[in-house]
């Protein structure tokens, strides 16, 4: 039975991405920063640097999810530091480990984001070869990324899904935006030009399962569907879907700047971004629009 070791399993990805691959056959494997007994789940200790050897012996391939929630909290020093360490340092641990342990490794698969290329609203569609932005976002998945590169360095399959906001019913992005038109008091933020390049969740573990299954995708992956939606076209959906009016004027900038920080330029600002590569390696999206989504109950 091909192995799967996961970190970041337990996540909002990650469980649904380990449900999936368990119901194809795979064995999951989670690192776990908590000791505990449950089966297929190891101990893995950043700070220690240690990771439970039979983890990574018996691994066929790693999916690398693991990763400081980047909108959970505002972005102090001290937090951008974890944000960075707690992706960089993982993957080069995993990286140490895996070069001891498991030179035979089938594929290394792991997550950044469209963050790449920079928080900005602009009419260009970025496509993976574009280069990366230059604020806070983009040095993130840079250094991210290069952490990830390492593995092919060594002759590792290796693929990067660089992820859009995901949406899902069991949480997420979706789940942000609706609670505010819920309560009557839903509108769209600054401009509401800004594009929000998204990807339903059974879309993007399919994509990871793709990853594992076909052994020509390989390098990086712009992990979008193929709509491209404004903030204002996206609220004006989720109004009509829920049935509910939307009578305020846009939400300022200046509003969110002063909620969230440095950190509101992640709503605020928002290009397309293409998904072109992927659908030309074979993958099918099956929800190719957010509304699509939504009737499925999303």
């Amino acid at each position: 039975m091909t192995s799967i070791l996961v970190t970041g399993g337990t996540g909002f990805i990650g469980k649904k991405l380990c449900e999936l691959l368990r119901s194809k056959g795979y064995k999951v494997v989670i690192l776990s920063r908590t000791k505990t007994d449950k089966p297929n789940t190891f101990y893995w200790n950043l700070k220690e640097h240690y990771i439970n050897p039979e983890a990574i012996i018996n691994a066929d391939y790693i999916i690398h999810l693991a990763g400081e929630g980047i909108a959970d909290k505002r972005w102090s020093p001290q937090r951008k530091n974890d944000l960075i360490n707690s992706r960089v340092e993982t993957a080069n641990l995993l990286l140490e480990k895996v070069k001891e342990l498991n030179p035979n490794l089938k594929g290394f698969i792991a997550a950044s984001g469209i963050g790449y290329y920079g928080a900005t609203t602009s009419e260009k569609i970025y496509e993976e070869n574009d280069a990366a932005g230059i604020d806070f976002i983009s040095e993130i998945c840079k250094v991210w990324e290069k952490a990830s590169l390492q593995f092919e360095a060594i002759n590792i399959r290796t693929v990067i899904f660089r992820t859009g906001v995901v949406f899902a019913k069991e949480g997420g992005a979706l789940e942000k935006l609706s609670k505010p038109i819920k309560l009557g008091v839903g509108a769209p933020i600054g401009t509401g030009e800004q594009y929000i390049p998204g990807i339903h969740l059974e879309d993007l573990c399919n994509m990871y399962v793709e990853a594992i299954e076909n052994n020509e995708v390989t390098g990086i992956y712009n992990a979008v569907a193929p709509e491209h939606i404004t903030n204002k076209a996206l609220t004006k959906i989720i109004a009509k879907k829920l049935k509910k009016p939307l009578w305020l004027p846009n939400i300022p900038a200046f509003v969110m700047k002063l909620i969230l920080g440095e950190m509101a330029v992640m709503i605020l600002e928002g290009s397309r971004v293409s998904s072109e590569k992927i659908m030309a390696s074979g993958f099918k999206f099956k929800y190719s629009t957010l509304e699509e989504g939504l009737q499925s109950g999303i």
